[in-house]
């Protein structure tokens, strides 16, 4: 049996390894993250310089360079931070170019609006004029969406060929961690020798620990990976404390369906680590915080549209018989039933056990009525749910009740989208999942979007969400 195990042990070539090593490229792939923040940086203070050197050459002046330039560095430090924050600059989310944009020209916009208020605000006009503010703003966005397509083909690249530099290493692993060596040697690691985790028996697996021991005291290795599932958590930890006598690393990849525990957040409880399973209703801290927002874009809104809400309603009226505003039954946080506001843009009011979505051409559509609906003007009243705390700005967007009971029985976890307040904008619109379910694989796109957004909340996403959402009502996709 210790012969057979003997031979169960599998090594890569050393020759294979050195073909491999000589097209590494001097990066390591847990080195990528950090790279790809200071390509940022780099990228912000290029743009500021030629944006200075764009000035300088309208205005005949070398004077303002340095000053003009010196813009880049807190607007490299607030995109860098927020960009950190939304995890963009994880290997993951790079190799997704079209996110990457989104992000980008969201966050990008949010800067350059924070840099254009503070300039008004502490009357800074002569030091940042508008010409170059205006040529830094397009020419900065333009240059870091072509680096994110960049970085996306070297990331790409690097994978497919194995250049990512790496340690040498041993790796142990049970039945379920047998592709890791692929896994690993794809992120530049050189697997030097592969163990195959014996049966739960003492003595194959001492056998074992000493052979680890004396391979790696006689070449190279700089650390140790398990690739076992935690059901093996004793063995595990009476191996790790076999292997202490070794100066190296130790780590663990989980493999088994609970490595899913690895993914969730946790907590101490005491003296006991706590797990979260799902997510709950936000803290307290997090519910003022969206509740004040919420306030505060409701009523400055509404100000600010007031004169256009009042012609809207004027037309309305003369357009058609028929009440302004619409009044229709939604379902809400926690299975809640509210009734929603929206301004008329049909011949009809349905309300009842029977609705029928609205749909392309369709003939109960006002002559205003397609206009409101394209251009979301008809969803503005929902702030006056938002301000009577029913909605939400950000959030899943409610349906109609005869639909949410429809939907409910069509998708699974359909229900897990009342855990939050609805909203009048949300990850899926900005997604492009706005307008008509008329499947239940199109609600379920939706509704995949809706549970990211709820498990996934933080007040930077609302705020990625509400940028994005001027983008897709110009654009229009879907709607109806």
């Amino acid at each position: 049996m210790r012969r057979q195990f003997e031979l169960n042990a599998a090594s890569v070539p050393d020759l294979a390894n050195g073909r491999a090593q000589d097209k590494r490229w001097p990066v390591q792939y847990d080195s990528v993250e950090i790279l790809a923040l200071l390509a940022d940086i780099a990228t912000i203070f290029v743009a500021s310089l030629v944006a200075a050197f764009a000035y300088m050459l309208l205005h005949g002046t070398s004077q303002e360079i340095t000053r003009l330039a010196s813009v880049a560095l807190p607007t490299s430090v607030v995109f860098t931070a927020v960009a950190k924050s939304f995890k963009m600059y994880v290997p993951k989310a790079l190799l997704d170019l079209r996110n990457q944009v989104r992000a980008v020209c969201a966050i990008w916009l949010g800067v350059f609006l924070i840099l254009v208020a503070t300039t008004f605000t502490l009357q800074m006009k002569s030091e940042i004029p508008w010409d170059f503010a205006l040529i830094f703003g397009v020419g900065g966005l333009a240059i870091l969406i072509a680096q994110r397509a960049l970085l996306r083909d070297a990331l790409r690249k690097g994978l497919a060929e194995r250049r990512f530099s790496g340690r040498k290493i041993v790796l142990i692993t049970d039945e379920a961690g047998r592709d890791l060596v692929n896994t690993l040697s794809d992120l530049g690691f050189f697997v030097e020798r592969h163990f195959a985790l014996p049966p739960a028996r003492s003595s194959l697996q001492e056998e074992l620990i000493g052979k680890v021991i004396n391979y790696t005291r006689e070449t190279e290795i700089r650390e140790i990976f398990f690739g076992v599932t935690p059901d093996h958590w004793s063995r595990l930890k009476h191996a790790v404390a076999g292997l202490g006598v070794l100066p190296l690393r130790v780590r663990l990849v989980p493999t088994g369906a609970s490595s899913d525990l690895f993914h969730r957040p946790s907590t101490e409880l005491g003296g006991a680590r706590c797990v979260e399973l799902q997510r709950g209703p936000l803290s307290p801290v997090a519910l003022l915080t969206k509740r004040a927002l919420d306030i505060c874009l409701a009523v400055a809104v509404l100000t600010v549209l007031s004169p256009l809400l009042l012609l809207v309603a004027v037309a309305i009226k003369l357009d058609s018989n028929g009440p302004v505003l619409f009044k229709q039954q939604r379902c809400g946080f926690n299975g809640r039933i509210f009734t929603i506001y929206k301004f008329r843009s049909m011949s009809v009011l349905e309300d009842g056990p029977t609705v029928v979505q609205a749909r392309a051409n369709d003939a109960r559509l006002t002559r205003l009525g397609g206009w409101l609906r394209r251009m979301s003007i008809d969803e503005i009243p929902q702030l006056l749910n938002v301000l009577e705390g029913s909605m939400s700005v950000v959030g899943p967007r409610p349906h109609a009740v005869a639909h949410d009971n429809e939907f409910d029985k069509a998708v699974r976890n359909y229900a897990y989208r009342r855990r939050v307040k609805p909203g009048l904008t949300g990850l899926a619109q900005i997604r492009g999942f706005r307008g008509p379910t008329s499947t239940p694989a199109s609600i379920e796109l939706r509704v995949k979007q809706d549970l990211r957004y709820i498990d996934n909340w933080s007040l930077g996403l609302d705020l990625l969400i509400l940028l994005q959402t001027p983008y897709e009502l110009i654009r229009g996709r879907n709607a109806v």
